[in-house]
């Protein structure tokens, strides 16, 4: 027997399946797309901090005569905004003209990059996090309490494990050698001192402690920290309650 089928019959059976192919085409072309959309959004979240002061109740003087270096620290947790004055203390952006910031940089090219590993912050979710000065923000990078795997790859000092957050100080070389060569790495270390100091000045006029730490694992940094091939860890710094 044969079927003769009509012509509206035929007309629409190709239409639908001229729809279903394309149907076809857009999920698998486009699947892919989205995701990695996705995976780019979950890397840039970003969390704007409160305003800096600029005036504080401690005088420079007072903030160079109380400076120590302090191991431990009490149970608690610490403030946002006082993660927010720490981090503009020592990369903030003091000069939006020039871009100039809080601490001196050779040509002002500015290698350093400033990670921080909150646990124990108000208002920040526990997390390993990057400073962003333009913005004076923080990008999320990891999701977690990092600070017993970077307490592991740090000589086990208890002032890492003990912190409300760490300040991890990293460079890029390559941004500082590419004018200054040989000199470079000697730059750079000056740089972190100098930043380093704003974080200790500015946290004692906060009341609160720290110590700068330069005992480390280097690949164990990098790997905890999943920094990229060109990112240096050079600089520890906990912070907490006194």
């Amino acid at each position: 027997m044969v079927i003769k089928w009509k012509v509206p019959v035929i007309v629409t059976v190709a239409v639908l399946f001229f729809i279903i192919l394309i149907l076809i085409i857009i999920i698998v072309l486009f699947l892919p797309y989205n995701k990695g959309r996705e995976e780019v959004v979950m890397e840039t979240k970003e969390y704007k901090l409160s305003e800096p002061v600029k005036k504080g109740n401690m005088s420079l003087e007072e903030a160079i005569a109380c400076r120590r270096s302090v191991r431990s620290y009490s149970e608690g947790k610490i403030e946002e905004k006082d993660i927010s004055q720490l981090l503009w203390t020592a990369q903030g952006i003091t000069d939006e003209m020039e871009g100039l910031r809080t601490a001196p940089s050779a040509g002002a090219l500015y290698p350093l990059e400033i990670y921080i590993a909150a646990a124990m912050v108000e208002g920040i979710e526990a997390g390993l996090y990057k400073y962003n000065p333009l913005n004076h923000s923080l990008i999320l990078k990891k999701y977690g309490d990092l600070r017993e795997d970077i307490y592991n790859v740090s000589l086990r000092q208890d002032s890492i494990k003990d912190a409300a957050a760490v300040v991890i100080y990293c460079a890029v070389f390559e941004k500082t050698s590419s004018r200054y060569e040989d000199r470079a790495e000697q730059y750079i270390y000056l740089e972190a001192g100098h930043s380093a100091q704003n974080i200790y000045l500015q946290a004692e006029a906060l009341n609160l402690g720290t110590v700068a730490i330069g005992a480390f694992n280097d690949k164990g940094i990098k790997r905890v920290l999943e920094l990229t091939d060109e990112e240096h860890p050079v600089y520890l710094m906990p912070i907490g309650k006194k």
